[in-house]
């Protein structure tokens, strides 16, 4: 058996085969023959990375409780969720402004009308939908080629052109300001930080003492460093 516990091992459990109708049963000095079944590990209350491993339930509107914080809740959503909603937030709204150029441009007439010599059209150059969204990325982008432009008569494109500018500058504040907190956060600095499989329980000062070793892999010191423990007892 202490063979087998070097080969294998803790996370394996030596039990025998019985006749009778119990199965397998642990091994004892003096049983039958020996087989080798994996133990059933049991799931930590904290991780080694420090990640508490409880989860809420049936708190009551909780839906509406993150979504009431919903500045930290994009935050704390894994990586992969923030990059489609970053996505899909800036191509929902460039989308919907170029349809809106594109609206005002049709209703006026500037779509059948741009290429007449004395027409004036609310945006210069534009001619159909495609040419709307790259007026609108121009803008937006402050790129500014100087081939598309507003002309001075049409007030619904300059109120719309302010609603743009204001519009945009509130999902860039928002978006951007999400992402640099998220990519701030030092979540991956757990990784190098290594603590020992045991602790032990020891006379410190004169007293019974709980200890456990930590260690930093970086060659950079941590300034401030603090450490919470949870202690369970059965």
């Amino acid at each position: 058996m202490s063979a087998l516990r070097r080969k294998f091992g803790d996370d394996y459990q030596v039990v025998t085969t019985s006749s009778s109708g119990s199965g397998l049963q642990p091994q004892g000095p003096g049983q039958g023959p020996q087989q080798l079944v994996p133990k059933k590990k049991r799931q930590r209350f904290v991780d080694k990375n420090g990640r508490c491993n409880v989860q809420h339930g049936n708190l009551g509107s909780e839906t509406s409780r993150y979504l009431s914080d919903l500045f930290t809740t994009l935050v704390d959503l894994k990586w992969r969720w923030n990059l489609f909603i970053f996505i899909l937030t800036y191509t929902v709204a460039w989308l919907f402004m170029a349809s809106m150029w594109w609206v005002i441009a049709y209703t006026r007439g500037d779509l059948n009308k741009a290429h007449v010599g004395n027409y004036t059209p609310c945006v210069a150059n534009v001619y159909n939908f495609p040419s709307a969204f790259l007026f609108f990325i121009e803008t937006e982008a402050t790129i500014g080629y100087g081939y598309r432009y507003i002309t001075d008569k049409c007030p619904e494109g300059i109120i719309l052109f302010l609603f743009q500018s204001i519009l945009g500058s509130i999902v860039d504040a928002f978006l951007i300001g999400c992402m640099f907190i998220k990519m701030s956060q030092p979540k991956k600095r757990a990784e190098t930080l290594m603590f020992s499989e045991h602790a032990v329980i020891s006379m410190r000062d004169g007293k019974l003492t709980l200890m456990f070793r930590v260690g930093n892999l970086r060659n950079s010191h941590m300034v401030s460093a603090q450490i919470r423990c949870k202690l369970l007892k059965g």
